[in-house]
């Protein structure tokens, strides 16, 4: 009678052990994915700019020394992302506001003309820009994929990172008050 308990016993406990598992997970936020870069320092880069967009007074497109000026955002995109495509919109109203710069890593394009020849297009909402087709950029950021958007503090700390499209619900209600901390410290 007890091997029969325990053959019965064993898949219910397996079962509802996968059952909270899932459970817990259903609750949680896809956005909002755990980065060991959050509150540290961003690491040390350096991205040419992208072509087109050649600036005489600077070497570099987009590097380190960028984000320890102010409060920053830093979005990484490409023309290839269909996200990228839906955000867009958002970050050139962000732009012309003048809330904060926005600065962005052009990131894995087919080609150094694609990312241009899309901001051309699109328009350009980026104060500074780096091209990065070989991830040095992203590999400093921790990015997983494009949409992408960082909120780096004066001192150049990572403070948040927004996976998917920055839209005017996410910066109401998660960068508007990051920002507004931050100002306050």
């Amino acid at each position: 009678m007890g091997l029969r308990r325990t053959v019965f016993l064993v898949p219910c406990i397996i079962f509802g052990v996968l059952a909270a598992y899932f459970a817990i997970g259903l609750t949680k936020n896809p956005h909002e994915l755990p980065s060991v870069l959050i509150d540290q320092p961003v690491d040390d880069f350096r991205l040419v700019p992208i072509q087109g967009r050649p600036n005489p007074d600077r070497e570099w497109g987009l590097q380190t020394r960028d984000f320890k000026k102010e409060i920053t955002l830093l979005n990484v995109f490409g023309s290839w992302c269909v996200a990228c495509r839906i955000e867009h919109p958002f970050l050139m109203q962000l732009s012309a506001r003048g809330d904060i710069p926005v600065h962005g890593i052009d990131w894995r394009e087919p080609d150094r003309a694609s990312g241009p020849a899309w901001l051309k297009r699109y328009g350009d909402p980026y104060t500074l820009i780096g091209d990065d087709p070989d991830s040095r950029g992203a590999i400093a950021f921790g990015v997983t994929g494009a949409p992408e958007t960082f909120l780096i503090d004066q001192n150049g700390v990572i403070r948040y990172k927004h996976i998917g499209p920055l839209n005017e619900d996410v910066w109401d209600n998660v960068f508007r008050p990051l920002i507004q901390k931050l100002e306050n410290q």
